[in-house]
């Protein structure tokens, strides 16, 4: 393996940002007791967690009252979805959601079905774009208590018509949930939602942090039993120092978004160009245009997908998959099946503030050599 190994999984959980760094270890000293309490030290502890609610309030354009923090960003979907569903039981059973969203939304949404709700999928197109045709006339079908879109595809980078999606939620008084997990840090999220969750790990805070935001005027209701925590809307005892780290990181990184996309958006087209053209029997998959800035997937035919990350581990890239066909299930990721899309050998590229054009350079200097030698090995040549 090489001596210098290169992180490309970003999408995933991106490196801890300095400044998340630093604000875990100072709150580490002050951010120990809990908030909850009347004495000294939880006062200070209340400061610290009233202060990172109002920052990240800030950020995103939210009052802090309506934010909430969660145990994860997987909580925070599983809340946004149940609560949404539960706080609007009496208009009807039904869960509209389209069909790329992440599996803890899909998850969630099997758990309503198994207790006698009931969950529209919408289609995307080859690109990972949502109907709007189809989802218009699903979001007026009688009964319908929640809508449920992803801002943009973890796995392919495309973004979602989030705006055009809500327009059409308001018209049939449907509120709107949006998984903002890999926008929120990156870009503005689009007006007209409802109910909207992201995950520290995303933008560089520290893991086990998620944020849960319901409007005003929304009717949700805890899934949770009671708890007098965070409104509540979410039980337990917070993490309160990653809960401080988080808030600084998003700052720092919402304030950095417009510099990083100009940095790495060229990088993720020189990735696209350069895959497809050197790489035979390859598909580079997404919307090539309306997409995230830092992330792109591709997948490469007579290549098996487990193999594949392994040797571009061996050889220093840590890479991800779009595709779950490499897990003891055996089946293709839902993304890619429900787009269309070749699922064999495919791979996930995710930059970061510390990915270098040098780095993307070794990638695609080395990654056509990899998947000759395993097509070789698997005894596919000529291609």
């Amino acid at each position: 393996m090489s001596a210098s190994p290169v992180y490309l999984d970003a999408a995933t959980a991106a490196p801890l940002h300095p400044v998340a760094r630093q604000a875990l270890l100072a709150a580490l000293d002050d951010g120990w007791a809990d908030p909850g309490r009347l004495y000294t030290q939880a006062r200070r502890a209340r400061q610290l967690l009233d202060a990172a609610r109002e920052a990240c309030a800030q950020t995103l354009g939210v009052r802090a009252d309506e934010l909430s923090f969660t145990s994860s960003g997987t909580t925070a979907a599983h809340a946004a979805v149940l609560g949404g569903l539960a706080g609007r039981r009496r208009v009807g059973p039904v869960l509209v959601h389209s069909a790329i969203e992440h599996s803890a939304v899909l998850h969630a949404a099997e758990k309503h079905v198994a207790a006698g709700g009931a969950a529209t999928s919408v289609p995307v197109d080859r690109l990972g774009r949502l109907d709007l045709g189809r989802w218009a006339a699903a979001v007026r079908a009688p009964g319908v208590a929640l809508a449920a879109l992803i801002a943009a595809s973890h796995e392919v980078g495309t973004l979602q018509p989030v705006a055009a999606a809500a327009q059409e939620c308001a018209e049939a008084g449907v509120p709107l949930y949006v998984d903002a997990a890999q926008l929120v840090g990156r870009a503005p999220v689009p007006a007209g939602w409802s109910v909207l969750t992201a995950s520290a790990r995303k933008w560089g805070g520290p893991p086990g942090v998620g944020l849960l935001v319901v409007r005003k005027g929304t009717r949700w209701e805890s899934p949770w039993p009671a708890d007098d925590r965070e409104a509540g809307r979410t039980p337990g005892t917070l993490n309160l120092p990653a809960v401080v780290a988080a808030a600084a990181s998003l700052r720092a990184a919402a304030a950095d978004a417009a510099a990083e996309t100009a940095r790495l958006e060229p990088l993720v087209a020189r990735i696209r160009a350069r895959v497809a053209a050197e790489v035979p029997d390859v598909e580079v998959v997404g919307d090539p245009d309306h997409r995230l800035p830092h992330l792109v997937t591709f997948s490469c035919l007579y290549v098996d997908g487990e193999a594949l990350l392994h040797a571009l581990d061996r050889r220093g890239f840590a890479v991800s998959s779009g595709s779950s066909c490499t897990s003891s299930t055996l089946r293709p990721s839902h993304v890619l099946e429900a787009m269309g899309v070749l699922s064999h050998g495919n791979v996930r590229v995710s930059l970061h503030r510390e990915t270098t054009a040098a780095d993307v350079e070794r990638f695609l200097t080395e990654l056509p050599g990899i998947v000759a030698e395993l097509r070789a090995e698997a005894g596919v040549v000529g291609l």
